[in-house]
């Protein structure tokens, strides 16, 4: 296998358990077994790939796939993904028409609680990987139709929801770290996590556009914030229903109107 096509062509089957060809075009990402198995339930469908990397499930013209935690895993979802999709004259798959993210976070303000729902209008890409795809002055910018229509989606379900950027890292265990949390709140990033700047650069590099909706899980600036698996637990009975629906809503609506989300022509 020489190109890039005949490697994610095989890979995708490998890491998900799925055929190419039963991919839909609209995919929600997770790195959560509970969103992926609500989402299979609801979707009256099975989980495929229970075993693999990446399992998934396909309903209603999504497929949603919990590709792990942590940004390599982001960028090796984002490059398998150009698998899907009908293939040009050179045999280039077109990719999916609509990624969306439904990530948990760190909120890094006082004023976010847990629950509050974060739709990044940009990202920082202090995990590395993105290095990889972009240089490093290309900022890590979300798809904006797409992020239009969930905007839509939560204020038709009469919710409110931060903007701002999301801080990007590859640390998991930093919460102890006063120096670093210093720095965070030089860069007025409003929540932390593992996955968005990677998302957000590589589905540009692979010309797929890209957005999320990011669940505000923890507060981890102050010692009683730092996520626990009891608060955890509360965060995902209280809140995580609500946020896959919109999620399944967001792209539903893309999918019903027909309407491409591509923010630049690749």
């Amino acid at each position: 296998m020489k190109s890039k096509s005949e490697i994610v062509s095989n890979w995708l089957p490998r890491y998900t358990g799925m055929a190419v060809e039963d991919f839909s075009r609209y995919i929600l990402l997770t790195n959560f077994s509970g969103y992926l198995k609500k989402f299979a339930e609801w979707g009256g469908v099975d989980i495929v790939g229970a075993d693999r990397a990446m399992p998934c499930a396909t309903a209603d013209g999504i497929t949603m796939i919990n590709f792990g935690m942590g940004s390599p895993n982001t960028a090796s979802v984002c490059d398998l993904l150009t698998a899907i999709g009908p293939a040009n004259e050179k045999g280039r798959r077109s990719g999916p028409k609509a990624v969306l993210f439904l990530g948990k976070c760190g909120g890094l303000k006082a004023k976010n609680k847990l629950g509050d729902l974060i739709l990044p209008i940009g990202a920082i890409r202090g995990e590395g990987t993105s290095d990889s795809y972009m240089p490093p002055e290309i900022p890590a910018l979300p798809a904006f139709a797409l992020q239009k229509a969930i905007s839509t989606t939560i204020r038709d379900a009469k919710r409110d929801y931060w903007t701002g950027t999301v801080y990007t890292t590859n640390r998991r265990v930093w919460e102890h770290d006063n120096k670093f949390k210093r720095y965070l709140r030089k860069t007025r990033a409003m929540a932390i996590d593992m996955e968005t700047a990677t998302l957000f650069t590589a589905a540009f590099k692979n010309k797929f556009p890209a957005g999320a909706l990011l669940l505000v899980s923890d507060t981890p600036m102050t010692p009683e914030g730092v996520k626990t698996e009891a608060s955890d637990a509360k965060v995902t009975h209280d809140y995580v229903d609500f946020h896959v629906r919109m999620g399944i809503e967001s792209l539903k609506q893309l999918m019903n109107k027909g309407n491409t989300v591509k923010h630049l022509k690749f």
